[in-house]
């Protein structure tokens, strides 16, 4: 029999994306697979019904007769109790899981037998590229950071040259050179800022240069060394830490907007912007804080909210930023799963193989153990 996917309405508060498009439905098709969509998966995505079912989809109105008899589930983030207990022994679970933070929900998918991928765990490798959710959905949300900065901001982004007098440029600094960084930067360019950005990886120089912004960082020998051999940044000490936020401190007096994006995979969020540093800030500033959900890189940012300080500075901190461009996440994501489905889906049949590099790097659950060793400790 053909393998069957299910694809469920998204229920985490404010989830907007969905972990199928009609084009992705046609592609798990022509991989051999049946595809079952819940009624109103798409919709915070402006994707009907009826165009799940031109595709090849069957919608079906509830969650269990969608899974009933699935073999593998796609989800954007993790499933809820009710689902896992609705799925059938062995069924495949792909989705963003968050794991080292949702540790209820993988115990849950490890209780009830399930094989379950994390989606944040692919490798950054070439032939995963495809695969790469993080790095789809991290692009989404530096452009929508900067978006938001600029809704928030009291002013405009290019500088204006009018009869009436000339507009400067706001000043843009972009903490954090990873994905979401360089799109932020590319997108406050594009709308006139003066952008400055700072990392602590070397080979961001570079990077931040060819986007026409200037680097600011303090260049010694930890700096030098200071990326992982997968492209991570690494934890500095505490003394480089001391210098740079000496160096950040004085440039952030002077800035308009500021976006932090910094996270290191499974620890808490670097704090990178005292409260001590936003109070230097002129009134009417904005920074945006991409890692709030992780803890955040902002002293003062909260989770679903924008602060407005004493002094007048706006901290946005809205969560799941690729969420307020829905319908863009939604398609790179699906086409990201769909990459990843193809590694374990052989002749239209479920063909696991746990030793395929991909497959064994994103691996969190599988027969009743917790397979991930960051995620076990």
């Amino acid at each position: 029999m053909a393998v069957a996917i299910a694809v469920t309405r998204e229920r985490r508060d404010g989830e907007t994306r969905c972990a199928v498009t009609p084009e992705t439905v046609k592609k798990l098709i022509a991989l051999g697979a049946t595809v079952a969509v819940e009624a109103g998966t798409g919709q915070g995505s402006s994707i009907p019904d009826a165009d799940y079912a031109e595709a090849g989809a069957r919608v079906l109105p509830d969650t269990h007769a969608v899974l009933d008899g699935a073999d593998i589930l796609l989800k954007v983030r993790g499933p809820t109790a009710q689902e896992i207990s609705a799925l059938k022994a062995g069924a495949v679970v792909v989705a963003l899981l968050d794991a080292h933070r949702e540790a209820d929900t993988v115990e849950a998918l490890r209780g009830a037998g399930a094989t379950a991928f994390a989606m944040e765990f692919v490798p950054r490798i070439t032939r995963a590229q495809v695969m790469d959710a993080l790095s789809s959905q991290a692009n989404l949300a530096g452009y929508r950071a900067v978006i938001e900065a600029a809704y928030a901001y009291g002013k405009g982004f290019p500088m204006m040259m009018t009869a009436a007098g000339t507009v400067a440029a706001a000043k843009c600094f972009v903490i954090g050179v990873g994905v979401a960084g360089l799109q932020a930067i590319a997108t406050a360019r594009r709308l006139g800022a003066v952008v400055t950005a700072t990392d602590v990886r070397p080979a961001t120089k570079e990077q931040v240069e060819s986007l026409g912004a200037k680097f600011l960082a303090v260049e010694d020998e930890e700096f030098r060394n200071a990326q992982t051999a997968g492209g991570y940044a690494k934890p500095m000490s505490a003394e480089y830490q001391a210098k740079q936020a000496v160096l950040t401190g004085e440039h952030i007096k002077k800035q308009d907007i500021v976006i932090t994006t910094a996270l290191i995979p499974g620890r808490a969020a670097p704090v990178l912007v005292t409260a001590a540093q936003v109070a230097t800030m002129k009134p009417g500033s904005v920074i945006v804080d991409l890692a709030v959900e992780a803890g955040g890189n902002v002293e003062g940012s909260k989770p679903g909210e924008v602060v407005t300080t004493a002094n007048g500075v706006k901290i946005v901190g809205w969560t799941n930023l690729p969420g307020r461009i829905a319908a863009d996440a939604s398609a790179l994501y699906a086409r990201n799963l769909v990459a990843f489905v193809g590694l374990m889906v052989r002749d239209g049949a479920l063909a696991l193989d746990l030793d395929e590099e991909i497959l064994k790097a994103a691996a969190v659950t599988h027969a009743g153990q917790v397979m991930h060793e960051g995620v076990r400790a």
